[in-house]
């Protein structure tokens, strides 16, 4: 006998729980989206506007001359070309030397495995400090060298932990069926475990890749060649420098200057905007069951 199931009314409770949450979602939406409406509107804006108006939402008269003005900068665009080559190279590699080390580690016959797992959190809480990782990059010669941008940050703790943990989800019936038919380790991992692993893989990579992107402070560190700055540098040094250079200027030029500013920015962000979207179906499976797994 087919039973109807009574959808449960609704309680006083359960609507202030959904208003409190719904009402905190939108408060954090706002507050990320009006910085954002705000850079890109003064970028299209002529100088007058953004002198007159001040703060506004959406442009009132379009002008790209900020735009035009960021795009004749060498500069610019050769450490945006830097950036992009160092944030494919360290994502692949990040994603590759996580992948190797997760996977031992999430065998329960790994001899000494508990203590690699402290070590690895250990790493998460504490580090040597600025000067002795400073002194140990010069001693390994990666200064003015574009591995300092790869090797230093390599792996990452968290995202270790998260694939192992991954890793460990994955049945052990499946490895054991590989072997049988002859799979070696390093077969079993990219045949079986990495497909299997989507979600997970995605994950890391997206972690990997807006770190990669959005770093500057080791080219500030180890890095003088301008030939080597990355992007976010080269946005950091218009940002602090480019007002304080025209302080004595006349008004447009220095309201013209803030434009090219926020043109920057936006070209700064193009990339990150325009990865998400097809990586962020499987970030939240790949978060959630990374995280459960002791």
């Amino acid at each position: 006998m087919n039973t109807i199931r009574r959808k449960r009314k609704r309680s006083a409770e359960d609507w202030l729980v959904d208003g409190v949450a719904y009402g905190f979602v939108l408060i954090l939406m706002v507050s990320i989206l009006l910085p954002f409406m705000q850079v890109v509107t003064i970028s299209m804006s002529p100088a007058s506007v953004v002198n007159e108006t001040g703060f506004h939402l959406f442009p009132t008269k379009l002008d790209f001359s900020g735009y035009m003005q960021i795009s004749t900068d060498p500069n610019f665009w050769h450490s945006y070309l830097v950036t992009i080559v160092r944030t494919a190279a360290g994502t692949a590699a990040g994603v590759l030397v996580t992948v190797l080390t997760a996977y031992p580690l999430a065998k329960s016959n790994l001899p000494y495995r508990r203590f690699l797992m402290m070590f690895v959190v250990f790493t998460m809480y504490f580090s040597g400090g600025m000067i002795p990782k400073y002194l140990l990059i010069k001693e390994l010669h990666l200064t003015n060298n574009f591995l300092v941008y790869i090797l230093p940050c390599l792996i990452t703790g968290f995202a270790l932990i998260i694939t192992r943990n991954f890793f460990m989800g994955i049945p052990p019936a499946l490895e054991e069926s590989a072997k049988l038919d002859g799979a070696s380790n390093f077969q079993v991992l990219f045949q079986v475990y990495l497909p299997l692993s989507m979600p997970v893989m995605a994950t890391i990579s997206l972690w990997y890749c807006v770190q990669h992107w959005n770093s500057w402070m080791d080219n500030m560190l180890y890095v003088s060649k301008k030939s080597l700055y990355v992007l976010q540098y080269v946005l950091q040094t218009i940002l602090t420098n480019g007002q304080t250079a025209d302080m004595e200027a006349a008004a447009d030029v220095l309201i013209h200057t803030e434009t090219m500013k926020m043109a920057a920015l936006v070209l700064s962000l193009i990339p990150i905007v325009c990865t998400y979207p097809f990586l962020q179906k499987y970030f939240v499976k790949g978060m959630i069951v990374g995280s459960v797994k002791g």
